[in-house]
C-alpha cells in the first residue's frame, strides 16, 4: 500500500525548489513597440472603453464566498496558509489554484517553504470534480483554497487585508479557444473584468505585491514568423480568447505605468501533463482512444499537419517560480507610485513543435491501442496552424530551460490517467 506522499508525488511530478539565477540587467525596450503606433493605440483605446463598460456591468456581482468574511476561523486559515515557513520565503496569492497550472505551482511553492493562499471559483467549464481532487491535494499540504470569484471585490479586499502578500500569481482565467464561440461573455467576465478587479485590489494593497500572470501564446494570432518572439506583432488575434489575453497585456501595462505595480506576463505554450485539463487535445484523445471512439484530427491549408510547441507542466512550473523569484518590487503606496516598476513579458515554451499526428502516435504507443482517426479541415474557430516559442529571453533572465520532451511527458501523463480513472493499459473501456 503506497503512502499518501507517494501517491501525491505520482499525481504531481516533483519540481525542483527555488531556481537559482543571475539577474540580467537593463531595460527591455522591445515591449514598448507594442504600444508605439498611434493607430494601434487608438484601436486599443476604443477596445478598452468597451472593456471598461463591461467591467462596470459586473460590479453588482456578489460571491457566495462573502458569507465567510466575518468568520474568525476563516481569517485564521488565511493567515496561516499565507505565512511562509522558510527564511525570506514568499507569501503568494495564487488565483486559479484548483486549476491545472495553479495547483502544480501552489504545491511547488509550498514544498520549498513559501506561504500560499489559493482562490478559485470552481466553475463548470470542465468537470469540477477534478478541480476538487486538486484542492484535496493542496489541503493535504496545508494550502487553503478560497471558493470565490475574482469579481468579488469585497472578498479580494478582505484577502489583502488579512495577509501581506509579497506576490500574486494570477493563473485564474477562462481558458480555451473554441469555447469562446459558445460563451463569449465568460471570457470578458474572467479575463478582463476579473483581471481589472485583481489589479485594483493589488494596487491598493499595502504592501503592493508583484504580479505575475498568465498571458498566452495565442496573442501571436496570425503571426507567421517562426519562432515567436516577445517583440513580434501581437495585434492580430485569431480568437476572442487571444484578444482578451492581448487586452490583459495592455491593461497590466497601464497599471504598471500609473500605479507602479511590478508586472510579469507569461505567454504559455500548450501546457500538458498529469492532472491536466480535460478539454485539451491530448487529454480528450486519450479518453476517446480508451473508449474505442474516433478522434478528430484537424489539418491546415493544403492538408498540412497542425503543430504545437507542447510544454510539460514541470517546465512551466519552474518558469513560474523563476518569474516570482526575479520579480522586482512594486513602487506604489496607497495607489500612487514613487518610481518606475518592472514590466516584463516572457515566452514559456519547449522550442520543439510537434505535429498532432505525432502526438497521437505517441499516445497509441503508451496506451497500447490504435486510434480511430477522422481527418478534418481546420474550421475557422480561432485555432492557428502552428506555435513555436523563442525562449532566449526567458533563458537569459529567468534561467529557464525546459527538460522534458513530448515522448517522456506523455508517458507520465498516461501513467497518471490510467491510475486516476482506473483503466488498464491496452484494454478498451466504456466511457
Amino acid at each position: 500500500m503506497r503512502s499518501v506522499k507517494e501517491q501525491e508525488e505520482e499525481l504531481f511530478p516533483s519540481t525542483p525548489g527555488k531556481v537559482k539565477i543571475e539577474r540580467a540587467h537593463g531595460i527591455n525596450r522591445q515591449f514598448h513597440r507594442c504600444f508605439a503606433s498611434t493607430s494601434t493605440m487608438f484601436l486599443w483605446a476604443l477596445f478598452l472603453i468597451t472593456l471598461t463598460a463591461s467591467y462596470l456591468s459586473f460590479q453588482s456581482f456578489v460571491s457566495t464566498s462573502s458569507r465567510f468574511l466575518s468568520s474568525s476561523a476563516w481569517d485564521r486559515q488565511i493567515r496561516e496558509s499565507a505565512a511562509p515557513v522558510r527564511s525570506q520565503g514568499l507569501s503568494v496569492l495564487v488565483t486559479g489554484a484548483a486549476g491545472f497550472v495553479g495547483s502544480h505551482c501552489s504545491l511547488a511553492l509550498r514544498k520549498r517553504g513559501d506561504g500560499v493562499v489559493g482562490l478559485d471559483n470552481f466553475n463548470s467549464y470542465y468537470d469540477p470534480s477534478l478541480k476538487r481532487a486538486r484542492q484535496a491535494l493542496l489541503s493535504r499540504s496545508s494550502i487553503f483554497v478560497v471558493d470565490g470569484d475574482l469579481n468579488d471585490r469585497r472578498l479580494l479586499s478582505k484577502l489583502f487585508s488579512l495577509a501581506p502578500f509579497s506576490h500574486v500569481l494570477h493563473l485564474g482565467a477562462q481558458a480555451g479557444v473554441r469555447y469562446a464561440v459558445e460563451n463569449p461573455s465568460s471570457y470578458v467576465h474572467s479575463n478582463i473584468a476579473g483581471l481589472v478587479s485583481l489589479l485594483e485590489a493589488a494596487r491598493s494593497a499595502d504592501p503592493q505585491p508583484a504580479v505575475i500572470w498568465a498571458s498566452s501564446s495565442s496573442v501571436y494570432g496570425l503571426n507567421d514568423k517562426s519562432p515567436f518572439s516577445e517583440s513580434d506583432r501581437t495585434d492580430r488575434p485569431a480568437s476572442l480568447y487571444a484578444a482578451t489575453k492581448k487586452a490583459g497585456e495592455a491593461i497590466t501595462h497601464t497599471y504598471n505605468h500609473i500605479y507602479g505595480l511590478s508586472i510579469t506576463g507569461l505567454r504559455f505554450f500548450t501546457v500538458y501533463g498529469p492532472m491536466g485539463r480535460p478539454d485539451m487535445a491530448y487529454f480528450s484523445f486519450t479518453k476517446a482512444i480508451l473508449a474505442g471512439k474516433p478522434i478528430t484530427i484537424y489539418r491546415g491549408k493544403n492538408r498540412a499537419d497542425l503543430a504545437r510547441d507542447f510544454t510539460y507542466i514541470d517546465d512551466i512550473v519552474r518558469g513560474c517560480l523563476a518569474s516570482l523569484d526575479t520579480a522586482g518590487e512594486s513602487t506604489g503606496t496607497g495607489g500612487k507610485k514613487s518610481g518606475p516598476a518592472p514590466y516584463r513579458i516572457f515566452n514559456l515554451g519547449n522550442t520543439s513543435p510537434v505535429t498532432v499526428p505525432t502526438l497521437v502516435s505517441i499516445l497509441e504507443k503508451h496506451l497500447r491501442l490504435k486510434a480511430k482517426k477522422k481527418l478534418v479541415e481546420m474550421p475557422g474557430n480561432g485555432d492557428v496552424p502552428f506555435t513555436h516559442a523563442n525562449i532566449s529571453l526567458a533563458m537569459a533572465e529567468l534561467g529557464y530551460k525546459p527538460t522534458t520532451n513530448l515522448e517522456t511527458g506523455l508517458k507520465k501523463f498516461v501513467k497518471w490517467y490510467l491510475s486516476y480513472y482506473g483503466h488498464s493499459r491496452g484494454r478498451k473501456t466504456n466511457l
